[in-house]
């Protein structure tokens, strides 16, 4: 629960189901943390799951989950790297002995990715480069963009030298004026990566999945009667998971083990 509005678009969301003889329950969790425990304690059957919590999720159980269903506009995202244009960063190798302000420490697209980048350029986060966070609501894995928005505000002030983002953000805070986007430019761009997916146990049994799967793709934008839904949830499409997509999350959440940092959450 990163916004009122979620127990809004599912409620919606479980009244459709319901029409489509696949009644469901709907449970919210404060933290990704506790939906991943509540997913592998068989108290609750399917998650849905950020990028660091299905990574979460299958290590805690061995590789034992299935990634079942995600939105079209969760595949191949990137994010960008932000500077001003009159800054003095143009390449990621001008960040050297400068500051970059990132999100939450558990943001996959505000800072665990961007982190990947600087090192695939040889670039070493807090060695050739300052890394300033805002940890927004830890918990949420950058669901809510305080920390990324924070991240660019310290950007405006002249705080930093560059910051980073999802695409998304950049073309939304482009469109609202929260960003100028005569005065701030895109230095670098990471590579595509997938974000949230339907997460499943493995031995879930395949015919109540696939009942609630055929609801779940069902959903047809071209019906009003479910294009309202799909716009709140910020899609066009329902489509089969795939975890392709996470090679750069893995990555870095790997070069700065991550989990090992975190106190354990099984």
């Amino acid at each position: 629960m990163y916004d009122p509005r979620v127990s809004v678009i599912w409620e919606i969301i479980r009244d459709f189901f319901e029409t489509r003889g696949c009644p469901i329950d709907v449970t919210f969790f404060s933290t990704y943390e506790l939906q991943v425990t509540a997913l592998l304690g068989r108290g609750i059957d399917i998650a849905w799951n950020s990028p660091l919590a299905w990574l979460d999720a299958q290590r805690r159980s061995g590789g034992g989950c299935r990634a079942i269903a995600m939105r079209d506009t969760d595949r191949d995202r990137v994010s960008h790297i932000v500077g001003r244009t009159i800054g003095p960063v143009r390449t990621l190798t001008d960040l050297r002995g400068r500051t970059l302000a990132v999100g939450a420490m558990d943001s996959p697209q505000a800072t665990l990715i961007p982190l990947g980048l600087l090192r695939q350029s040889g670039i070493e986060p807090r060695g050739h480069v300052e890394i300033r966070g805002f940890d927004v609501l830890v918990g949420k894995h950058g669901d809510h963009v305080g920390g990324e928005l924070e991240a660019l505000r310290c950007l405006q002030r002249g705080e930093a030298a560059a910051c980073a983002m999802l695409d998304l953000n950049w073309d939304a805070w482009t469109r609202d004026g929260t960003i100028d986007p005569s005065e701030c430019t895109v230095i670098a761009s990471t590579e595509p990566f997938d974000h949230c997916v339907f997460t499943v146990r493995g031995e879930l049994a395949a015919e109540a999945e696939q009942r609630w799967l055929d609801a779940l793709f069902s959903m047809r934008y071209d019906d009003p009667t479910h294009r309202e839904m799909m716009d709140l949830e910020g899609l066009k499409a329902w489509l089969p998971g795939r975890t392709t997509g996470f090679r750069a999350l893995t990555a870095a959440v790997n070069a700065e083990r991550f989990f090992e940092r975190q106190p354990s959450s099984a």
